[in-house]
């Protein structure tokens, strides 16, 4: 039978595995899976945050694009990877969603991912056809009132952010639209200008620079605040629809179960590599606001909210994907 003293002597053995392994990480590179396309609105965040880290680490970190079927195919492979630090996922709001579009998921988007830090939150901004005679949010909740489910609008695809920014619009103005999903906002944005469909809740990237140059009007903001990169428009609060906030956003996760000392010095390394300034100019430059001192607890309870949140919205606006 092993006595105190025995225990207090063998107890800082027990611990060596977990200490030498946090200690001797990263062993080899580390790979940063985006589950969508290369060159996208994901995909160069976090390029510019794997480029950072590598410079702060003993391994490179080389992204990997491993799309499909919404974020699920590169999603799952990291819910399943080896629980070593190697593997880490960049995910994007889709993942905060995936439980309520796919009921059936092979894994849980919450309990297999162990949340390292929330890099940063993009802001949505609705925009109208600039013909359309409104100029305010009053005015164009006041249309839509008086024609319900008469006025259409158009989104990235069914069930992604667009869509469900403009739905949770719709539920908090006590207003109705028809929905008009396209392949992305470059496919939407044409029939947009033309006057096919009225308005959208675009992600601020993507709709910004349309605003700016006048060929569509802009009359809200997603974020609790006004936006230095587009001062004049004002926020969901301030026209007219008290408490809006949406967005989409970037975070980094491991397989839940990775040591976390391994964590631990992930979360510190992705927050100094979203803190260094030119890192903050070109994501500030992509309509992204930098977070750069997340926790991974933060970021765990930002998560659970918003697949709350969103669990609502698609609940109540009864949307589906196939």
């Amino acid at each position: 039978m092993l006595n105190r003293r025995t225990l207090l002597a063998t107890a800082p053995l027990a611990a060596l595995p977990f200490a030498a392994q946090a200690q001797e990480w990263p062993s080899q590179p580390i790979r940063m899976i985006v589950p969508f396309a290369a060159g996208g609105p994901t995909d160069i965040p976090a390029r510019l945050i794997a480029e950072e880290m590598s410079k702060r680490l003993p391994q490179r970190v080389v992204v990997e694009n491993r799309t499909g079927a919404g974020a699920l195919v590169g999603t799952e492979s990291v819910a399943k990877a080896p629980k070593d630090g190697h593997t880490i996922l960049y995910s994007t709001v889709a993942h905060a969603v995936m439980p309520s579009l796919f009921p059936r998921l092979a894994f849980d988007p919450i309990e297999d991912f162990q949340q390292v830090a929330l890099v940063a939150v993009v802001p949505m901004i609705l925009i109208v056809n600039k013909d359309l005679p409104v100029n305010s949010l009053q005015e164009l909740i006041a249309l839509l009132k008086s024609k319900p489910g008469e006025v259409d609008y158009g989104s990235s695809g069914q069930g992604g952010a667009v869509h469900l920014a403009s739905e949770l619009f719709l539920a908090m103005a006590g207003a109705k639209a028809t929905h008009v999903p396209y392949r992305g906002s470059s496919a939407l944005m044409p029939d947009l200008l033309a006057g096919r469909i009225a308005f959208s809740v675009d992600v601020a990237a993507s709709a910004l620079p349309y605003v700016r140059d006048g060929r569509v009007k802009g009359l809200a903001i997603s974020s609790k605040r006004r936006s230095s990169l587009a001062p004049d428009l004002p926020t969901f609060d301030e026209a007219g629809v008290p408490g809006y906030e949406a967005y989409t956003w970037h975070m980094v996760h491991v397989p839940a179960g990775t040591p976390q000392a391994i964590v631990a010095r992930l979360n510190r390394v992705v927050n100094e590599s979203a803190a260094v300034p030119e890192v903050q100019r070109r994501l500030r430059d992509l309509t992204a606001e930098v977070i750069a001192d997340s926790t991974p607890e933060s970021a765990r309870a930002f998560l659970i909210a918003e697949r709350d949140k969103w669990a609502k919205v698609i609940k109540d606006a009864g949307i589906t994907v196939n």
